[in-house]
C-alpha cells in the first residue's frame, strides 16, 4: 500500500502489530520505509511526515511506538523535534536515521543522549537506499526488537521476549542481530537457538537463571560488549567507575560503523575522564586507558613480550558483525586468563554468549544486564541462558558490581 500523503495516517489498526511513524523530507525515502513497513504483517504505519514540526504536532494522536526521525530536514530537524516528540508522547521510541557523515555520526550520538533509542545509518544517495537490502532488513529488525519492548507493545513481541527467559530458546527475531536475520532470510533458514546446557559449576539464582561462581583471581582487564543500547548504556556505566578504574584497562566492542566508533570514544573520554580512543593495530594496553574497537574490523587481544597487544583483524564478520564480541572474548581469555572480568550490555543478537563461555572457561567471570534495564535483551539474556554469567544485574548495579570484583570481593 502507498502513501496518500507527506501527512497521511495510514493502515488499518490491530493490536498486535508495532506502530511506526516515518519522519523524512525526502519523498522517496517516506514512500519506500512507509511501503517496507505496510508489507510487513508485524507492523503498522500511522504517519509519514516531511519534516519534524509536523510530527510533534502529530504524535501525541498517532501515538507510535517507533518514530523513524531523520536528521537533516527543513523547517524543523530531527535534532530539535527530539525532545518535543518525547515530551508529547513519552511512550514513544525514536529511531534516528543519518548517512554515515561525521557530522550526522556526532548528531545521532548526542541524540542519544537526548532520549533516542538507536541509530540506523542510512545508505548515501536515495538510489543506494532503494536497492539496499541490508539496509531494510536492519530498519525493519530494530523497528521490531526496540518496538516489542515497549510497556505496553504487541501481543507477539511481548511474548517472544518472554520465551527468551530462563530454560527457553531465544528464537524470536527481536533476538537475532541484524546481519543474522538478512543471511537468514536470505537464505531461507530459521534463526538458530543459541541456548545450550548449562556448564557444570552453575547454580540456580534469581528467575531461575543459572549462576556460576565468580572467578577466584582479581581481574586485571575489563571487556565490555555491547549492541543496540549501548552506547547510552556505556556512558552511564563509565561515568560511575571511570574515577576509579585506573589499575587496569577498559576494552570495549560495541556494534558500530567505523564513522561512529571514533565519536563513541570521545564520548566515553568526556564521561569516564579517562584517556579513551579507537585501539590501533600493535597498540600495547595500558591500565586506566580505553579502548573501543573500530567499526569495521575485529578487535582481538594477543601477548607479545608479556604484555597484552592490540590485533586488528580483516576477516569475515562473526555472528554476521563486524566487529564482534566472540572473537574479542575468546582472545582475551587466552591472555588474561582467570583475570578476565566480561560485560555483556544491552544488544540485539546473541553476539558474546560463546566468548564468554571461553572466559568462564578459563576461569575468569562474566556480568549481564538483567532484561528490564536493557534496550533489547538478546546479547546478554543469550549469555544469561548460557549458563556462564556470575550476576544478571540492573545497568545501575553493574557499575558497583565491577568496582567490587576489582577490590577482590567475591559475592
Amino acid at each position: 500500500m502507498g502513501l496518500m500523503s507527506a501527512e497521511a495516517t495510514v493502515a488499518k489498526s490491530t493490536s498486535r502489530q508495532v506502530k511506526v511513524m516515518v519522519v523524512d523530507d525526502s519523498v522517496v525515502i517516506r514512500g519506500l520505509i512507509g511501503r517496507w513497513v505496510t508489507e510487513d504483517p508485524a507492523l503498522e504505519l500511522v504517519g509519514s511526515h516531511r519534516n519534524g514540526r509536523l510530527a510533534v504536532e502529530d504524535i501525541a494522536k498517532s501515538k507510535p511506538d517507533i518514530v523513524v526521525l531523520d536528521i537533516e530536514m527543513p523547517d524543523m530537524d530531527g535534532l530539535t523535534a527530539l525532545p518535543l516528540l518525547l515530551k508529547n508522547y513519552s511512550k514513544a521510541r525514536i529511531l534516528m536515521a543519518s548517512t554515515l557523515t561525521r557530522r550526522n555520526a556526532e548528531i545521532s550520538l548526542r541524540a542519544l543522549s537526548l532520549g533516542a533509542t538507536d541509530y540506523v545509518p542510512k545508505p548515501e544517495s536515495n538510489s543506494q537506499i532503494t536497492t539496499s537490502r541490508e539496509f531494510r532488513i536492519e530498519l525493519l529488525a530494530k523497528i521490531k526488537a526496540i518496538g516489542g519492548a515497549v510497556e505496553d507493545g504487541p501481543a507477539q513481541f511481548r511474548a517472544s521476549r518472554a520465551a527468551a527467559r530462563p530454560g527457553m530458546a531465544p528464537t524470536a527475531r527481536a533476538q537475532q542481530s541484524r546481519q543474522a536475520m538478512a543471511a537468514d532470510a536470505a537464505a531461507g533458514r530459521k534463526p538458530a537457538s543459541v541456548a545450550a546446557p548449562a556448564p557444570a559449576g552453575a547454580v540456580a539464582g534469581p528467575n531461575g537463571i543459572m549462576l556460576r561462581k565468580m572467578g577466584a583471581a582479581r581481574p586485571r582487564a575489563l571487556l565490555i560488549g555491547s549492541s543496540t543500547g549501548g552506547p547510552q548504556a556505556l556512558e552511564k556505566l563509565l561515568q560511575e567507575i571511570g574515577p576509579q578504574m585506573r589499575s587496569a584497562p577498559i576494552l570495549i566492542t560495541q556494534h558500530m560503523p567505523a564513522t561512529f566508533t571514533a565519536i563513541l570514544a570521545d564520548h566515553l573520554a568526556r564521561a569516564s575522564g579517562m584517556p579513551s580512543a579507537e585501539a590501533k593495530d600493535g597498540e600495547v594496553v595500558q591500565n586506566g586507558h580505553i579502548y573501543v574497537a573500530p567499526g569495521g574490523k575485529h578487535m582481538e587481544l594477543t601477548k607479545q613480550a608479556g604484555q597484552a597487544v592490540i590485533k586488528l583483524t580483516d576477516g569475515p564478520p562473526v555472528n554476521f558483525c563486524k566487529p564482534a564480541v566472540d572473537p574479542f572474548f575468546e582472545s582475551a581469555a587466552q591472555v588474561y586468563g582467570a583475570a578476565a572480568l566480561g560485560v555483556i550490555l544491552t544488544g540485539m543478537g546473541h553476539d558474546g554468549a560463546a566468548g564468554a563461555r571461553h572466559i568462564v572457561d578459563a576461569g575468569g567471570s562474566i556480568l549481564a544486564q538483567d532484561e528490564a534495564s536493557s534496550v533489547v535483551w538478546g546479547m546478554p539474556g543469550a549469555a544469561a541462558q548460557a549458563g556462564v554469567c556470575a550476576a544478571v544485574i540492573p545497568l545501575n548495579q553493574i557499575g558497583s558490581k565491577v568496582m567490587r570484583v576489582f577490590r577482590g570481593e567475591r559475592t
